[in-house]
């Protein structure tokens, strides 16, 4: 499948990390998704019903990233890949990246990111 809806970017202000200070002081995250699914339905009828709305998967990656705290910025992403998969049959597959652009490593850089893909062939039947 080469159709793909892609929602780059979403910023939020966020608790997640290891560190204390991260769940006291937090810190802003953005969230990209890369969604494979059969755009043809929809372009050809002109019918939001038979697509995914942005703006549905941009709520489902907020309310995910400010309601809920991780540790881990891989949580985070398999919590928001497993909800969209759930909530979406028509998305076949999800790249979700988590970047964090103020990550507490010694060094001078402009982020890190996390990337994973996740396909409804993988989730248990």
């Amino acid at each position: 499948m080469t159709d793909r809806i892609l929602v780059e970017r979403i910023a939020v202000f966020a608790y997640h990390g290891l560190l204390e200070e991260e769940a006291r002081i937090g810190q802003r995250f953005y969230i990209s998704l890369d969604c494979r699914i059969d755009l043809r339905p929809a372009g050809l009828s002109d019918d939001v019903a038979k697509t995914v709305s942005y703006a549905d998967l941009t709520e489902i990656v907020t309310r995910i990233a400010t309601q809920r705290r991780f540790d881990l910025i891989e949580a985070l992403a398999e919590a928001i890949a497993g909800e969209i998969l759930d909530r979406h049959p028509l998305i076949t597959e999800i790249r979700v990246r988590v970047d964090k652009p103020s990550a507490p490593v010694p060094a001078v850089i402009d982020g890190v990111a996390i990337s994973i893909l996740r396909s409804r062939a993988g989730l248990p039947r």
